[in-house]
């Protein structure tokens, strides 16, 4: 990308150095030389050609704060505003997607916790009452869908006589 149609009026060495500042979103001058960039492109693909689309996301609220500052209305922060939200948004969703399954870790455990549970000749029920928690905690714990606290596999080791858990 041809970065000199962005910063007209500046000379070779000075364009060279922006275009180093540009690449190092830590700098202290990246937010006023990025916002002299977005003040004057509307093309996301030029942007994203520079940085990428997570560092945008990372450095916008600098760049923001300093754009406010400087400039009180701008339509050209609003729509970049506007792609920092999309992108933040389809961050959520493709964690999201990722979100309702049950890491592996959590089954191996339900399932260590349930088979010592059967070798005591316990209900679910039966444990729930000594551990002080419902029946349907119990159920969801030994089928892995159930996030607990270190306290709680504590509590449950030591009712169920559980001495190593094996994390692989």
């Amino acid at each position: 990308m041809n970065i000199s149609k962005y910063f007209w009026g500046i000379n070779e060495n000075a364009l060279k150095e922006t275009i180093r500042i540009l690449k190092d979103s830590g700098h202290p001058r990246f937010p006023v030389k990025m916002v002299i960039f977005l003040s004057r492109c509307d093309r996301p693909a030029e942007l994203f050609s520079l940085i990428s689309k997570d560092k945008f996301v990372q450095a916008w609220p600098k760049i923001r704060a300093y754009w406010i500052k400087h400039a009180r209305q701008s339509d050209f922060r609003d729509w970049w505003e506007t792609i920092y939200e999309q992108l933040v948004e389809a961050d959520k969703v493709k964690h999201k997607k990722t979100a309702g399954t049950q890491p592996d870790l959590f089954r191996k455990l339900g399932a260590l916790i349930k088979e010592a549970r059967i070798k005591k000749g316990l209900s679910q029920k039966q444990l729930a009452l000594r551990i002080g928690m419902k029946q349907p905690d119990i159920s969801r714990v030994e089928e892995g869908r159930k996030n607990i606290t270190l306290y709680t596999i504590m509590r449950l080791c030591r009712i169920l006589e559980i001495k190593r858990i094996d994390v692989e």
